[in-house]
C-alpha cells in the first residue's frame, strides 16, 4: 500500500543511462513485469535522459521484455546527455513526462545517472527511484552493482588466456582493465588470476618498487608475470607503466593488452541476473509505496534504501585486505 497521502500511481517509466552493464535488461524486465502485475502501465524511455528530452517513449508490456534476461547491453539503449545538465533540458524532460502521464521513474545507471536524477527531483519533486547499473561497483549503498560480477568474470577469463601465452614465451604482461576512478575490477581479477601485482587509482604506484619486485622474480627464474592495471591509475595506464618498467629492466620481454569494452558486453552471469531482477522489482515496489530519491541496493543480502546524495562512488574505498592478498599470494 502507498504511504498515507501519496497519490496512487497509474503509470511509471524506466530508463537506462550512462555506460551499459550486463544485467540491465534483466532489471528492465523485472520493472516491467512487477509493474504490470501490480496493475500499472509501464513505458520505456530510449537513450536515457536524452530520450526523455527528445520524447522517445515506448510502451512496454510483459511480452516486450520476453527473452531478454540473458542478453547484455540494454534494449532501451543508453546515452550521456549534456542537455539534461541544463535547466532548460530538464524542463523539456519534465514536460514530456507529464505529457505521457508518467507518475514515477526508475532510473538504472551509475553515478552520473544518480546526480541527474537528484537534480531533477530537487527542481520538480518528481518521484524517482534509482537502481545501480555499472560494471565499476563504485556506488555506496550496495555490496555489488549490476554488471560487476559479469565484468570481473569476463576479465578473469581473458587474463587466464593471456597467462597461458605469457608462460609459453616468458613474457611480462601488463593487462589493462576498466576502472577510470576505481580499482574494483582490477583488484578482484588480480586475486582470481594469481597476478603478480595490481595497480589501482586508490593506492599510490611505485614504479621502482614494482620493477624491483619483477626483477627479483626474474632472478629466481620466474620469467612470466601478469600485472593488472586499472585504466584510471595516476601513472597513465598500462602502456606507460610497461614502458617505465622496461626502462628499469630492459631484459624483460614486455607486452600490453587492453581488455576495453569486452568487459561491458556479454551474457550476464547468474548472480547479475538475480541481483538485477531483485533490485528492479524492489524499485517498483518502492515507487508504489511513495518512496523517492533513493537507490535500491543490496547490503549483506538484504534490500537497502540509500539516499541518492550518498550513493556516489567517491564514498567507496577498496578493502585494504584485498590489496594485501595480491601481495601475499603473488
Amino acid at each position: 500500500m502507498p504511504k498515507e497521502g501519496c497519490p496512487a500511481m497509474k503509470k511509471i517509466a524506466v530508463l537506462t543511462s550512462g555506460g551499459d552493464a550486463p544485467g540491465m535488461n534483466a532489471c528492465i524486465r523485472a520493472v516491467v513485469r512487477t509493474g504490470t502485475s501490480s496493475g500499472i502501465e509501464v513505458m520505456g524511455i530510449m537513450r536515457g535522459f536524452q530520450g526523455m528530452i527528445d520524447d522517445e517513449f515506448i510502451v512496454l508490456d510483459s511480452q516486450a521484455v520476453s527473452n531478454i534476461i540473458q542478453t547484455g547491453g540494454t534494449i532501451l539503449k543508453s546515452a550521456r546527455s549534456e542537455e539534461f545538465r541544463t535547466p532548460q533540458g530538464r524542463k523539456k524532460a519534465f514536460d514530456n513526462l507529464k505529457q505521457h502521464n508518467i507518475d514515477g521513474l526508475v532510473a538504472i545507471g551509475g553515478d552520473g545517472t544518480f546526480r541527474g536524477a537528484n537534480a531533477f527531483i530537487s527542481e520538480y519533486g518528481f518521484p524517482i527511484v534509482a537502481v545501480p547499473g555499472t560494471i565499476d561497483n563504485d556506488l555506496y549503498g550496495t555490496d555489488f552493482t549490476i554488471g560487476y560480477d559479469t565484468a570481473i568474470n569476463t576479465a578473469m577469463s581473458a587474463i587466464d588466456n593471456i597467462k597461458d601465452t605469457a608462460n609459453a614465451h616468458n613474457r611480462v604482461f601488463f593487462v589493462e582493465v576498466m576502472g577510470r576512478d576505481s580499482g574494483f575490477i582490477a583488484l578482484r581479477s588480480a586475486i582470481a588470476t594469481g597476478a603478480e601485482a595490481v595497480i589501482i587509482p586508490e593506492t599510490p604506484t611505485d614504479i621502482a618498487s614494482l620493477a624491483q619486485q619483477l626483477k627479483d622474480n626474474y632472478d629466481r627464474k620466474k620469467r612470466a608475470s601478469i600485472i593488472i592495471v586499472a585504466e584510471g591509475d595516476e601513472c597513465g595506464g598500462a602502456f606507460k607503466i610497461a614502458q617505465k618498467v622496461k626502462e628499469h629492466n630492459p631484459e624483460f620481454d614486455t607486452k600490453v593488452t587492453v581488455l576495453g569494452h569486452i568487459q561491458r558486453g556479454g551474457r550476464p552471469t547468474c548472480m547479475d541476473r538475480v541481483l538485477a531482477s531483485r533490485l528492479g522489482m524492489e524499485a517498483v515496489r518502492a515507487l508504489l509505496n511513495g518512496t523517492s530519491g533513493v537507490m535500491i541496493g543490496q547490503l549483506h543480502k538484504k534490500i537497502a534504501h540509500t539516499p541518492l546524495v550518498k550513493a556516489i562512488k567517491h564514498n567507496v574505498t577498496v578493502n585494504p585486505l584485498l590489496v594485501e592478498m595480491v601481495n601475499i599470494l603473488a
